[in-house]
């Protein structure tokens, strides 16, 4: 497994506790049935991962390991649902027969994993013939912003960085496609969507948590200790967050690459 570049931090889960099904998987939505079995990897604070499970018969949640898994099984808890199984799993290996599932899912997953070619392959032999594979990931090469504020065009260069050195690929959204072609995969549909914050209460959040993220994140050692950054870099790029959330103008915008694979 690559290291995963963003850690654990509560500056983390406040983004990822954020997405919803509707926000973050709008692309399988129309393709569920309430009868699937449906793999969700990577499921982290698991709310897409609870949403998903209200639309179909049964959920198989994995993360990399068991506090990771916590995070899901805290949220299913929350919320009162429970058709949704946990288990410590490596998508390069999963430990489940082939065609076990018509329906495998995969959010911002593979921007991370050190080979997402042979993930690919592995959702692909545990999908039955005629399933679906569902990944989304996004595309830090194609973040777009205004006003352009120089500290964030430093953020985006220490982001990406720290991404590759770990294994991973932050730019992962607009290779989906051709990994999937990798993995033998052949009917395969690609799509875009995008994130956008241009209002105050947006701005607010997204700027405030990626203000706390530069600075108390596991991303801000990994810099430090590399020597990509120095201490007073991680405060500019923090202090720019909030410069871009206090503009009126402030508007950005976050690409992510889609496919939907028939096996």
């Amino acid at each position: 497994m690559a290291a995963y570049t963003h850690g654990h931090h509560d500056s983390v889960l406040r983004s990822h506790r954020w997405r919803t099904a509707q926000n973050s998987a709008a692309h399988l939505l129309p393709h569920l049935r309430p009868t699937d079995r449906l793999l969700d990897v990577g499921a982290g604070p698991g709310t897409i991962t609870a949403d998903l499970a209200g639309l179909v018969a049964e959920v198989v949640a994995t993360e990399i390991g068991a506090e990771e898994l916590r995070l899901s099984r805290t949220t299913a808890a929350e919320r009162g649902v429970t058709n949704i199984e946990f288990r410590v799993a490596d998508v390069h290996a999963l430990d489940f027969p082939n065609d076990s599932f018509d329906v495998t899912h995969a959010h911002q997953v593979l921007q991370h994993v050190a080979d997402p070619v042979q993930a690919l392959r592995e959702l692909a032999r545990v999908t039955k013939p005629g399933g679906i594979i569902a990944v989304r990931d996004s595309d830090y090469g194609g973040f777009r912003w205004w006003p352009a504020v120089p500290a964030l065009d430093t953020w985006l260069d220490l982001y990406r960085t720290a991404a590759r050195a770990n294994g991973g690929e932050p730019d992962a959204g607009r290779v989906l496609l051709s990994w999937a072609h990798a993995a033998g995969l052949t009917d395969v549909v690609a799509t875009s969507s995008t994130w956008c914050y241009a209002n105050d209460e947006d701005r607010a959040w997204w700027g405030g948590m990626w203000a706390d993220r530069i600075l108390d994140s596991a991303i801000a050692p990994q810099l430090l200790e590399s020597g990509a950054a120095k201490p007073d870099d991680l405060r500019r790029v923090s202090e720019g967050w909030r410069e871009w959330a206090a503009s009126e103008d402030g508007w950005l915008s976050v690409l992510h690459g889609e496919i939907l694979c028939r096996v």
